[in-house]
């Protein structure tokens, strides 16, 4: 196993080899890989001819990213890129997994392009134990996504502005879909910003403490007109709100359906009533709909499930009894004889492919919006611990033997040259704002690099740093790559 991240985490200490290099160098990386695989004529031909296309334009676009540039850019060795190259391409089954230090980048959607170019240029995808796997941060990710909540899709990823696809669910629904594709995230913050977003109905985020760029989200949210939120919990969004929803925990009060990372639907059921004065979500919106003049009838998990499998095709073979029966279903499963698919991309190993081949999509590695320089010289990059999620409000309300409060985690070699002292209290200030936070010095990082969650927004707002540069293609601001500067402020102070 390659670990390939900027810091030396518990996972990647369960590697083989730990490849840690500077962030945002990831395409880059990916393409000095493609190059030297391409070189050493370890590319899968066969498989590019029959199940891809434009791989000549790949190929021309990778030719300048040689071992020695992507060493100067990555700060990898180059022998050490050269052995992954080596390695992956060689392996009988190989898999690329990732997780939001990919994602939550200005060039997101290329950084994971970059990646899949490497499994259309070795041929692992499609098969047994070969793929492409990003690795989510919470359960459902998946199947908010497989039912419609992006903004150019409706469930089952049949696209908005594809009239054929809309218009069954106009005739299921009995009003017409609007045809066009709508706001993303960063996208609602900016029609926000220029009047034309006046009310938000949020449901499970907590945006005021989420978002990049806190003091912006913040004001932006508070100037609404109207603002409805829903969650299991009382949060920052939530006291900023005009109404609020209590709503049940969808994992022991609901029932319904999850969808995991391999595409494998399961049931998930009620076990205890909401307390107090919560309520199932479909309750709500059903009890919504009510109010304002259409009767839905009674909320039934499993009959809106059944409306879903009749406008989605990779959801129509599993009904219910199937799913209990089977312990869960892979989409696509386009019938109630049909087992579900094992493998997504299966079809790519058919002689003639199936459908449309696949392209490779050339990219350029672009360094991070938030440059350093020497005012702000240190780079600052933050993810999660494993006992925490997001901003902590679902995990904040309880004790864990794992916790302990924010702290900039800095390189042993910085702590050093800085003259700063274990839990000494400092001042991190970026571009954008400032916060004070005790140090704690962690040697999986090196020099020049430092480390921050945002678990602990209320006592350490660390999206006040953090820049929303967002990426055009997906809205995903870059919450991985701040330009800081430490500051000292006095004596310090015990840690924990």
């Amino acid at each position: 196993m390659y670990a390939v991240d900027p810091r030396r985490t518990s996972s990647a200490e369960w590697a083989d080899v730990w490849l840690g290099l500077d962030v945002g160098s990831d395409i880059a990386l990916a393409n000095a890989i493609g190059r030297e695989i391409i070189h050493a004529g370890l590319a899968n031909e066969e498989f590019i001819a029959r199940a891809t296309f434009d791989f000549e334009a790949y190929r021309d676009k990778v030719e300048s990213y040689t071992l020695e540039y992507a060493e100067r850019e990555t700060g990898v060795p180059g022998d050490a890129i050269r052995d992954l190259a080596h390695a992956y391409a060689g392996a009988e089954k190989a898999m690329i997994c990732w997780t939001l230090g990919i994602t939550e980048h200005h060039n997101a959607v290329d950084n994971v392009l970059a990646l899949i170019n490497l499994a259309l240029l070795t041929g692992h995808v499609g098969r047994y134990g070969s793929g492409l796997n990003p690795l989510r941060g919470q359960n459902n990710v998946q199947g908010g996504g497989d039912m419609g909540a992006l903004p150019d899709r409706l469930p089952g990823f049949q696209h908005v502005e594809n009239a054929p696809l809309r218009e069954k669910f106009d005739a299921a629904w009995g009003v017409p879909v609007p045809p066009k594709k709508g706001w993303h995230l960063s996208q609602m913050f900016d029609a926000m910003e220029r009047g034309e977003l006046r009310a938000a109905y949020v449901i499970g985020e907590n945006p005021v403490q989420s978002e990049a760029d806190q003091q912006r989200a913040k004001q932006l949210m508070g100037g609404l007109d109207f603002m409805v939120v829903q969650d299991l919990f009382l949060t920052a969004t939530a006291e900023l709100a005009d109404v609020v929803m209590p709503a049940a925990a969808a994992w022991a009060e609901s029932e319904g359906t999850v969808t995991n990372s391999e595409r494998r639907v399961q049931r998930v059921r009620k076990a205890l009533d909401p307390p107090g004065e919560a309520r199932d979500d479909l309750w709500i919106i059903f009890e919504l709909a009510r109010r304002m003049g259409h009767d839905w009838g009674e909320p039934s998990a499993e009959r809106i499930w059944d409306e879903v499998r009749s406008l989605s095709p990779v959801h129509q073979g599993m009904t219910y009894a199937r799913l209990e029966a089977l312990g869960g279903i892979q989409w696509p499963c386009w019938d109630e004889t049909h087992p579900g698919e094992l493998f997504l991309h299966s079809r790519l190993w058919e002689d003639p492919v199936p459908g449309s081949r696949v392209p490779f999509v050339a990219v350029d590695h672009d360094p991070p919006v938030d440059r350093l320089d020497d005012d702000f010289p240190i780079r600052l990059t933050t993810g999660r611990r494993l006992d925490s999620y997001n901003t902590g409000v679902q995990t904040g309300s309880f004790t864990s033997p794992l916790r302990r409060g924010e702290s900039l985690d800095m390189s042993p070699e910085d702590v050093a040259r800085l003259r700063l002292t274990e839990g000494e209290r400092v001042r991190v200030v970026s571009r954008r704002g400032q916060v004070e936070v005790p140090i704690r010095t962690d040697p999986g990082l090196r020099p020049g690099l430092t480390f921050m969650t945002f678990h602990f927004q209320d006592d350490v707002a660390v999206n006040l740093l953090t820049i929303d540069a967002t990426d055009p293609k997906s809205g995903t601001a870059e919450f991985k790559a701040t330009a800081i500067r430490i500051e000292k402020l006095g004596a310090p102070v015990p840690a924990g």
